[in-house]
């Protein structure tokens, strides 16, 4: 197998790898999960511009992270072009996969179907697919423009991190488009689902929420710089040092 058919397949499995976690993070999103309680800890009440509550974060924050890590690998070696092609095929293909929840929602359920999981605790199936699957638009929306808002954020300022570190400093420019777009994407997901959207959200939730998310994503991204050199290293290794210096040359030309 030759350096250049490695760098495509290497791509491919990337790209398959970043939308399957996006797509999964939408869907799953629609879980609210405790941290507190999950860890086995103490509820912890944070209190921000007066409001105050414990950690919930949506399931799909799980996935996000893995997500901002191959934004950065991605983008190591295959540049902006590629960023930007995986992020545009990651919406399409999220939209596309909304689309047939909704047509399966909309699908008459088989009347045996509809109380096969009561000894489970639930009553009526159809309710409870159309609850889990069937999210509102507004947060689909604002899911979907603070996502590619952020990803095009991203890119832009790890190449300008790049161009002034060159290859010095992966964790800089790994964290510092973390720390610009995900600021972006925390805020602008709430503003368009929940303060335009039917909850209308006061300023005060809107401000303490988003700094709440941003604060999580922050921390994760931090957690995970090891897991960023590692993938580095064994791309490289995979590779060969001579196939991925020169990829990672052209992407920083890109």
């Amino acid at each position: 197998m030759t350096g250049q058919e490695r760098a495509n397949r290497l791509f491919l499995v990337l790209a398959a790898f970043f939308v399957s976690n996006a797509l999964l993070a939408e869907f799953i999103g629609v879980k609210i999960f405790a941290l507190e309680e999950t860890l086995g800890l103490a509820p912890f009440e944070w209190n921000l511009f007066g409001q105050s509550g414990s950690l919930n974060f949506t399931a799909g924050t799980l996935l996000w992270p893995i997500v901002f890590v191959m934004t950065d690998v991605i983008n190591e070696f295959y540049g902006k072009r590629g960023v930007r092609f995986i992020s545009w095929l990651a919406v399409v293909l999220i939209v596309y996969g909304f689309v047939f929840a909704y047509l399966a929602i909309s699908l008459a359920p088989a009347s045996w179907w509809v109380g096969v999981a009561a000894d489970q605790g639930v009553p009526d199936y159809q309710k409870a697919f159309a609850a889990v699957f069937g999210q509102g638009m507004w947060t689909i929306g604002g899911s979907l423009v603070a996502f590619l808002v952020g990803q095009l954020i991203d890119v832009s300022v790890f190449h300008r991190i790049r161009r002034a570190t060159g290859e010095r400093m992966v964790w800089l420019r790994a964290t510092g488009s973390t720390a610009v777009s995900q600021l972006v994407d925390s805020f602008i997901v709430l503003y368009i689902a929940f303060v335009l959207g039917p909850q209308q959200w006061p300023t005060s939730l809107f401000l303490a929420v988003g700094s709440l998310n941003y604060a999580y994503k922050m921390a994760a991204a931090i957690a995970l710089i090891p897991l960023l050199y590692l993938v580095r290293r064994g791309i490289t290794a995979y590779l060969g040092h001579g196939q991925a210096a020169q990829l990672r040359a052209a992407a920083a030309r890109d």
